[in-house]
């Protein structure tokens, strides 16, 4: 049967897309061929993960019993690393997204980046994103992990930086690179502890070692290393304080920020903390950490997203307020709510990106939303793309949003008041600026000449959009009714169950948000304006990203740059200046002796007379000398 050679040949999962990477890469010359390749590969790994879904669904492969193929890769001594595939329903899971996620972004790219001088290079990399991605996600250990998690960051700077003419997306490159690579850092540390104290970094034998460390030794190494390989997914899913570089992230082709934002890059910090769950688990500080610094993250990206104009920068807010949900999800012991979100917003966030990356197509690249209107004439099948992406997001049944941000609630109000209030909140500030989006860039009147004559896009284009349409609407339903706890849970399975007061009082808040958004930017009987200057310092603050830029801007030039000049000043003065002296020395000393070493051999006869005779007064002297003192005696 397919779905048992699907299992079985797992590994070609990751393997084909990076075979079209080096194929697409030789042959970047021929654009559509190179196109071809990365679409028909990405085609192929899809259709092998419906095979592994099968395989699990129709197996007794559990969360407590996966799937795993190892084999030796390297053997030094007693150090024997291994590397293989690990399947269980969260792999599962995580490869019917990213793959099904990635060829419709792939399919809309086709038609995105028609014409453009990179179009091969373009497949080229994004094969190598998305079997760096898919290569994580099959991972059997932590360091094989880490190789992927690498070469995900690695691919991430190549297609954030793909239009390296351009200086804005050189310096996104390098932001996005260098702030995850202190995440990446901390990780690393974390992995080379858990190496050391446990002498394996594989996922199973650590899942069954970690549980007697705790009962037997205590939490206290467990809290250390956790909280280093924390800091990992802090960085990669854009977590506070290391959320700086996703918003940045827009200087790619659009393709490349649906990708990151909805299925490979900024998911795989939340997928390392569920894979690596049984650590996190173990500690309650851990636990507590990780849902506060997610609930925090979530309302204060959404607090931004508030006051942006610029299209995709309001969505790369919202999947740092996702990405918080999840994480808070995580923090409060629902391994379900925060899996499921996960695979719900991949779907309606990939459909927002790509439903913006039309609208900025069809405007030549115009990105402010004030700068628009009038587009749901002008592009109507892009308009309910849209319009469903944000009835999605902002959890409004029946809608793939409404069953698994409710999850979430659920999970936060049984665990923590404040933390359920945060959660609650952050929801009705999701549907204001969401609807604000959506009534602004299509309602209304053209603004500009640009707007007035945009157009739908091609359907290379369109059909991505109708396909994540439909997931967007029955994902999470269907997610809901196939009992997605039943298969993806830690610890024991979860039921997965809507609260009726928690879903009505979020659905409640939803739609006054809507109602607001539609006063203000519709009918305008409040002027926006007029909110921004009462709003004052607040709306000043949310609109500059609360100066954080700014903050570690300050922070380079005091501390790092001054540091910098401190070591400089010593290297100069101090560590230079002994030198040089010690130079300067043995540079007068041999002046001093090279006065001596004429080479002219009537000088050394004279000196060496002149030696013999100034020898012979002094044994003269000396001599006299002890004559006088004896005749004294």
């Amino acid at each position: 049967m397919f779905s048992s050679f699907a299992l079985s040949h797992a590994w070609l999962i990751p393997l084909l897309p990076g075979l079209a990477f080096i194929a697409a890469g030789f042959l970047r010359a021929l654009p559509r061929l190179a196109a071809a390749i990365a679409v028909a590969a990405i085609a192929a790994s899809f259709a092998l993960s419906g095979g592994v879904i099968a395989a699990v669904l129709t197996t007794p492969i559990t969360v407590e019993a996966p799937h795993v193929a190892k084999l030796t890769w390297v053997m030094v001594g007693n150090l024997v690393l291994e590397m293989g595939i690990l399947v269980d329903p969260i792999t599962a899971m995580m490869l019917f997204v990213v793959t099904t996620v990635s060829l419709f972004v792939e399919i809309y790219s086709v038609g995105y980046m028609k014409g453009d001088p990179g179009m091969g290079r373009f497949f080229s990399f994004i094969s190598l994103f998305v079997a760096s991605m898919l290569g994580l996600v099959l991972a059997s250990n932590f360091l094989q992990l880490y190789v992927f998690w690498e070469g995900v960051g690695l691919c991430s700077y190549l297609l954030i930086g793909f239009y390296y003419q351009r200086v804005s997306a050189r310096e996104a490159a390098k932001k996005a690179f260098i702030t995850t690579r202190v995440g990446d850092f901390g990780l690393l540390l974390g992995i080379l502890l858990l190496q050391i104290h446990f002498g394996t970094l594989d996922f199973l034998a650590l899942r069954t070692l970690v549980p007697l460390e705790a009962l037997t030794l205590g939490t206290v190494f467990l809290t250390v290393a956790g909280f280093l390989v924390f800091i990992g997914p802090i960085g990669k899913s854009g977590q506070f304080p290391l959320h700086v570089w996703l918003p940045d992230a827009m200087e790619g082709p659009t393709p490349v920020s649906a990708l990151i934002h909805a299925a490979t890059m900024v998911v795989a910090g939340v997928y390392l903390v569920a894979r690596a769950y049984f650590i996190f688990a173990a500690s309650p500080f851990l636990m507590d950490l990780i849902a506060w610094v997610g609930g925090f993250t979530a309302i204060f990206a959404a607090s931004i997203a508030l006051t942006q104009r610029e299209i995709k920068r309001i969505l790369a807010y919202s999947t740092v307020s996702q990405l918080g949900y999840m994480m808070l999800a995580l923090g409060v012991g629902s391994l379900t709510a925060s899996m499921f979100h996960l695979m719900t917003h991949a779907f309606f966030k990939a459909l927002l990106f790509l439903s913006a990356g039309a609208v900025m197509h069809a405007l030549s690249d115009e990105a402010d939303i004030f700068r628009m209107g009038g587009l749901w004439k002008k592009m109507p099948w892009t308009f309910a793309a849209m319009a469903i992406g944000v009835l999605a997001i902002t959890g409004l049944p029946p809608f793939a949003g409404f069953f698994s941000k409710d999850e979430i609630l659920f999970a936060a109000a049984e665990v923590s008041t404040p933390l359920y209030i945060l959660a609650t909140v952050t929801a009705f500030m999701t549907a204001l600026y969401m609807a604000r989006l959506l009534f602004v860039a299509f309602m209304g009147k053209c603004r500009t000449g640009t707007a007035y004559h945009a157009h739908e896009a091609g359907w290379w284009m369109r059909l991505p959009l109708v396909v994540l349409s439909a997931l967007a609407v029955t994902s999470g339903a269907l997610g809901h009714h196939w009992g997605f706890g039943a298969w993806v849970y830690f610890g024991k399975p979860e039921a997965g169950a809507i609260d009726m007061q928690v879903a009505v009082l979020s659905t409640v808040l939803t739609l006054l948000a809507f109602a607001l958004a539609w006063l203000i930017y519709v009918r305008q009987t409040v002027s926006s304006d007029v909110l921004a200057e009462k709003f004052g310092l607040l709306y000043t603050l949310s609109y500059h990203k609360f100066y954080i830029d700014e903050i570690y801007a300050g922070f380079r030039r005091v501390f790092v740059d001054g540091f910098g000049k401190l070591c400089y000043w010593i290297d100069i003065y101090i560590v230079d200046g002994v030198v040089n002296t010690l130079g300067l020395l043995v540079r007068f000393m041999s002046g001093v002796l090279s006065f001596f070493e004429s080479g002219q051999t009537q000088f050394y006869a004279t000196v060496l007379i002149l030696g013999a005779v100034l020898l012979a007064l002094l044994g003269v002297y000396y001599a006299g000398g002890i004559a006088f003192v004896g005749g004294g005696f």
